[in-house]
């Protein structure tokens, strides 16, 4: 769907909305895109097995140059592992569904979903996964990883801040972590409607897990 006359009353008269991604980072996390959500790589033994219901994948995004809107992605799976004592072998695998957009707004949502922006049909996920990671300033840490959206990968390193390790409901361990980044949507060829809905996109990325 291009954009038209109508789509541009969507974008006009409700606020911008996402062209993401993670967003995100988480995000992700790992946000391995171009699979179907559910494509995140397996969990391995001693990481954290994402919890999509205490987990979310926020973004923003400039309207006609004077406020900001906000969307998330409802969909996210995947799996990570935080450590600051030996930051080397913290991992970030996270997969979000990009038909899971939600603006709060059923029109502009399709939309947002449509080749003018995330093309959910064609690249139905957006993943982020970790290559490396170090510590970083005021006891964080800088992940590098891949990040792809709208089929295209780029690397990218985001500050991830540490939660913790706590028990859970359940009384296994469960942790998590923050991040939060921004994207030019330009650089994953998204560039509809620049001007009117800002190009930079910030993407931020709560995750909450336990224990495989």
């Amino acid at each position: 769907m291009k954009t038209g006359t109508m789509n541009r009353g969507v974008w006009f008269g409700f606020g911008a909305a996402g062209l993401l991604a993670l967003a995100g980072a988480v995000a992700s996390v790992t946000m391995g895109m171009g699979e179907k959500p559910g494509a995140a790589a397996p969990v391995q033994a001693g990481q954290f097995k994402v919890d999509g219901v205490h987990s979310s994948a926020l973004f923003k995004i400039q309207h006609m140059g004077v406020s900001q809107t906000y969307g998330r992605f409802n969909a996210i799976e995947g799996s990570f592992l935080i450590d600051k004592d030996k930051p080397e072998a913290s991992s970030i695998n996270v997969s979000v569904a990009t038909d899971s957009v939600d603006t709060n707004n059923a029109a502009r949502d399709k939309h947002v979903k449509s080749p003018d922006f995330l093309s959910a049909k064609e690249f139905p996920t957006m993943t982020f996964v970790s290559k490396s990671a170090k510590k970083g300033s005021d006891g964080n840490l800088e992940v590098t990883g891949d990040f792809t959206l709208h089929g295209q990968t780029k690397p990218l390193t985001v500050t991830v801040k540490d939660g913790g390790i706590g028990k859970g409901m359940k009384g296994g361990e469960v942790a998590g972590f923050e991040a939060t980044f921004t994207i030019k949507r330009s650089d994953f060829g998204m560039s509809a409607m620049i001007g009117p809905v800002g190009e930079d996109v910030t993407i931020m990325v709560a995750f909450e897990g336990a224990r495989s």
